[in-house]
């Protein structure tokens, strides 16, 4: 049996794309609760909303024929379908050094368990952080420095020889290699990175990169061709929201607008207090749907908690409720003297700057069957070899190509402008 062969015979037995599918789905929490259709095959995806139910009610007498208002669906669109790729790699060397009977198969077998974890952990990290918040996974807290360092506010999402795009709004992106981590460093003791031209070279000086131009750190691609987050589907334009979804302007249809709850007032005592005060908005001016599980990022999920710890009455944890998963989230469910039960969801990728409050039923995950191993087309290997003078490399890429769509943004709401209390 040849060694492409037999490369290829042990990625179909023991590293189906299911496999991959399956674990990436149970990790992110997002894709877990959303709809799931698998059926876009790339091109132009129509995207339906209401935009406005029959509403002719008359008193005393019929409604005319001829004044009657109709209800109306109105079609945004998503031109191109956003794809994000990754890819793992296996050394020659490391699989066929030993030679006759089983050797290279059981030498994959004792490779692919740490493989695959490491790809599906970080593949759910990178896919659930730009559903949720948009293209950007870290922004800059303190001015980059002439010695390569930046302070930021998600120090766990960088791993040394990451490759990763610096950018701020006057600034041009570049793009940099992480040769550093202080998970403690910096001035304000919540995490470090130095950066580099090169992977593994000196430090590269990014002082050009400030706080006060918004400087963000992104994923290789990311600023054009990030899927479309929950946040900025959910966000008022006057809120940092874009004007459009999808192709239609939110202002002109009361259906593609979420509610807006004020998080500028919230403090780590009075957030759960707030948090059910925004909920009660979401009620009155939602007109229907549940919006009942409200997800948070671990900072506000932990001042949650204390809250209640200390709480006399005014709220009550629903018994058996609390929960934690071994992929990275917690809930809890609370129930306010107001009659109000919400659950309360921590995951790792949601920003401290905003709380979601989901119905899921409008929620929608739209892709080509979640991922797909890239095949080749003439001889159907689904991996790529390259040789380099220090031996042969196979290259496994796996693609997620789709894109999240909320169809009833009105039945959901989103607290914004929370400070960093």
């Amino acid at each position: 049996m040849s060694t492409d062969r037999l490369f290829q015979s042990m990625l179909n037995e023991y590293l189906p794309v299911s496999l991959t599918k399956d674990e990436l789905i149970k990790r992110d929490y997002i894709l877990t609760k959303a709809n799931k259709k698998m059926d876009w095959r790339g091109g132009q995806l129509i995207v339906p909303f209401q935009g406005q139910y029959a509403s002719s009610v008359q008193f005393g007498s019929l409604t005319d024929s001829t004044d009657i208002a109709d209800y109306k669906y109105i079609r945004g669109t998503i031109s191109t379908q956003p794809e994000v790729w990754a890819t793992m790699k296996f050394n020659e060397r490391d699989l066929f050094q030993h030679q006759g009977g089983k050797r290279p198969e059981q030498t994959f077998l004792q490779m692919l368990p740490d493989q695959v974890e490491d790809l599906v952990m970080y593949f759910k990290m990178v896919l659930a952080t730009n559903l949720l918040s948009g293209p950007s996974f870290s922004t800059v807290t303190v001015d980059g420095t002439v010695g390569g360092v930046i302070e930021v506010d998600r120090v766990d999402r960088f791993t040394k020889d990451q490759k990763v795009s610096l950018q701020d709004n006057n600034t041009a992106a570049a793009f940099y290699y992480v040769i550093a981590i202080d998970v403690n460093g910096g001035t304000l003791g919540n995490g470090s990175v130095t950066l580099s031209a090169t992977r593994g070279g000196a430090a590269a000086d990014v002082s050009a990169y400030t706080v006060a131009q918004a400087a963000k750190v992104y994923h290789p691609g990311a600023q054009t061709g990030s899927m479309t987050s929950l946040v900025s589907q959910l966000l008022s334009l006057a809120n940092g929201g874009p004007a459009t979804l999808f192709g239609q302007t939110k202002t002109d249809w009361s259906f593609l607008q979420a509610v807006q709850v004020d998080g500028t007032a919230v403090s780590a005592t009075n957030i759960l207090a707030k948090i059910f005060d925004g909920y009660t908005k979401r009620q009155r001016l939602a007109k229907s749907g549940k919006a009942a599980e409200v997800l948070m990022s671990y900072k506000h999920f932990g001042s949650v908690l204390k809250i209640i710890e200390s709480s006399k009455g005014a709220f009550n944890v629903i018994p058996n409720s609390r929960s934690a998963s071994q992929y990275g989230w917690q809930t809890i469910t609370i129930g306010s003297v107001s009659g109000e039960i919400l659950t309360m969801v921590a995951i790792q990728e949601m920003p401290d700057e905003q709380i979601l409050y989901l119905d899921w039923d409008s929620i929608t995950f739209y892709s080509n069957d979640m991922i797909h191993r890239r095949k080749d087309p003439q001889d159907g290997k689904e991996f790529y070899t390259v040789r380099a003078t220090t031996g042969y490399v196979y290259i496994c890429d796996y693609v997620c190509a789709g894109d999240l769509v909320c169809h009833a943004p009105w039945k959901n709401a989103i607290m914004y402008g929370i400070p960093n209390y």
